[in-house]
């Protein structure tokens, strides 16, 4: 099979899911006389990714794969489409979300030291529910305490590959909480 008929399907591939493909899901596609060479398809992603270079969508790298998604630049237009609003977090529930992706693993109490207040049960909930946290094990102390790191689908929800990626923080020590959500800002929260 020649290059350009992979590029084809590939990019077949990539347009018919909602969610991320694994390098090894799409060579799983391919009957094993037919497997292209991992360097071949990370060459036909590159050039895929210089295709969609000028389009309203472009091909992106997550934790779980690669995936094509609308530029964020047309989400005002899109949006306009969805015939429900998208729900709205709270800023508690950033914060929490924010104090787990920067200082993981964290437990409810650590989350409580940083934020000042209670963490309702609720915002727990939630980010476990949306699939962004989850429980890493319990601490070794009185009470065993669960730990809470980010998931997969946390980092796909926000483009990312990985947890380096997330933008830096400002070093602000007396209104932490507040840098906390200062960096969650720069996303979107509106799904």
């Amino acid at each position: 099979m020649d290059e350009e008929r992979y590029k084809r399907i590939i990019e077949a591939l990539l347009m018919s899911r909602e969610k991320a493909l694994s390098l090894e899901q799409m060579l799983e596609v391919f009957d094993e006389w037919q497997k292209p060479e991992r360097d071949l398809l990370r060459k036909i992603l590159d050039e895929l990714a210089v295709d969609y270079q000028h389009s309203a969508i472009e091909l992106i790298q997550t934790a779980a794969g690669y995936q094509f998604q609308t530029k964020k630049e047309y989400s005002e237009w899109i949006s306009r489409l969805q015939a429900e609003k998208p729900a709205r977090y709270t800023r508690a529930l950033l914060e929490t979300l924010a104090i787990v992706a920067y200082r993981q693993p964290v437990s409810r109490a650590d989350i409580e030291d940083i934020r000042g207040v209670a963490v309702s049960t609720s915002i727990l909930k939630t980010l476990l529910e949306r699939d962004w946290i989850r429980i890493a094990g319990h601490r070794d102390v009185p009470g065993k305490p669960a730990v809470y790191v980010t998931t997969k689908a946390f980092l796909d929800y926000f483009s990312l590959r990985s947890i380096e990626q997330l933008p830096s923080l400002p070093v602000i020590q007396e209104n932490l909480p507040a840098a906390l959500v200062q960096a969650t800002d720069e996303y979107a929260i509106n799904e």
